[in-house]
C-alpha cells in the first residue's frame, strides 16, 4: 500500500498538503528516518522561501542575521567584521565560515566556544547558518519550504551507487527531496558563492541524510542547469589541485554533481497560482505525519 506524507500549514486556519511517497530505495531509507524522528522537535517551522515580496524577504533575512551576530558577540566577540547587507556574498561567506569553525561538524561539537557558551548563544550560532542561507536565497529565490528536526543525529549516509542511480538534476514541481544536512558546502554552493574560504571544514559533499526534507514548488529549465554546471566546472578547475589531493580527481565524480534526491511527490488539487497564494498565507508548519 502506497504511503502518503501529509503537512498541515497555518495557524488557526490551516491548509493540508499531501504527497505520494515514491517507491525507491532512497524513499525507503528516508521513511526509516521519519519513523525515528518522534523524540525530536520540528525545528524552525517557518522556513519558507520565495513566497513574499523581495523586500519582505530581505528585511526578514537581515534582521535574523543581525540578531544572531549580536547574541553570539555578547558571549565572545568572535565576529569582528560588521554585517553589511544580504547581498554582500563575501561577508556571507565569512559568516558561514564562522559558523563552521565554532559550531563543529555534525555531532562533533567540541570547540571551546561551543562548550563554554549558553544555550541561547549555541542556538544563535546554529541559526547563523540558516540566516546566511536565507540571505543567499534572495538571489532569484525559488519557492520552497524546509522541514528539519532539532537534535536528530545525522548518522546515515547514501552510497555512491544510490547517489548515481537516484539523483536528479531537476526534480519535478512539488518534489519532496532529502535536505542537505552536512556542516559545510557542496561544490555547487562554493561555486555559486565564489567562496574563497575553502578548507577542510568548508567543503562537504552530499553524503549524510536524515528525516529533514525540502519541498520544491518550482522546476528548473535546462539552460539554468547548464549554467550551474559551467560555473561549478570553472570553480573546480580553479581549485583543481585542492580537489585532486582529496580524491576528487574528476569533475564528473557523482559526489560533486548538483543532484537532488526526491522521496515524495505533491498531489496537486488546485491551480499552481492558487497554491502559491495559499501557501504564502500559511507560512508555518503545524504538523508533519505519514499515513
Amino acid at each position: 500500500m502506497q504511503q502518503t506524507l501529509k503537512i498541515e500549514l497555518g495557524g488557526t486556519r490551516t491548509q493540508l498538503l499531501e504527497f505520494q511517497i515514491l517507491d525507491t530505495p532512497i524513499a525507503e531509507l528516508w521513511l526509516e528516518r521519519m519513523a525515528s524522528r518522534g523524540s525530536y522537535p520540528l525545528d524552525h517551522p517557518n522556513r519558507f522561501y520565495g513566497f513574499d515580496s523581495p523586500q519582505q524577504e530581505q528585511t526578514r533575512a537581515e534582521q535574523q542575521i543581525q540578531q544572531c551576530i549580536d547574541t553570539i558577540n555578547t558571549h565572545q566577540r568572535i565576529i569582528d567584521r560588521p554585517f553589511t547587507n544580504a547581498h554582500d556574498q563575501d561577508c556571507l561567506n565569512y559568516l558561514h565560515n564562522i559558523f563552521e569553525r565554532y559550531h563543529g561538524l555534525l555531532d562533533q561539537q567540541d570547540h571551546d566556544f561551543w562548550n563554554g557558551s549558553t544555550p541561547a548563544v549555541r542556538q544563535a550560532l546554529a541559526e547563523l547558518n540558516l540566516a546566511v542561507h536565507r540571505c543567499e536565497s534572495l538571489r532569484g529565490a525559488k519557492p520552497r519550504m524546509v522541514c528539519t528536526w532539532f537534535g536528530m543525529p545525522k548518522i546515515k549516509s547514501l552510497s555512491k551507487d544510490l547517489l548515481q542511480d537516484y539523483g536528479q538534476l531537476s526534480p519535478r514541481f512539488g518534489s519532496v527531496c532529502l535536505n542537505y544536512v552536512e556542516i559545510g558546502k557542496t561544490l555547487e554552493d562554493l561555486a555559486k558563492d565564489n567562496d574563497q574560504y575553502i578548507g577542510e571544514e568548508a567543503f562537504r559533499p552530499f553524503s549524510h541524510y536524515s528525516a529533514d526534507f525540502v519541498v520544491r514548488f518550482y522546476t528548473e529549465a535546462p539552460p539554468v542547469i547548464q549554467d550551474r554546471l559551467s560555473k561549478m566546472r570553472a570553480y573546480y578547475k580553479q581549485h583543481e589541485d585542492w580537489f585532486h589531493s582529496r580524491g576528487y580527481t574528476s569533475f564528473d565524480d557523482v559526489r560533486l554533481q548538483p543532484l537532488r534526491f526526491p522521496v515524495a511527490q505533491l498531489v496537486e488539487t488546485m491551480p499552481r497560482d492558487m497554491l502559491y497564494s495559499s501557501i504564502a498565507q500559511h507560512q508555518h508548519v503545524n504538523r508533519v505525519w505519514i499515513e
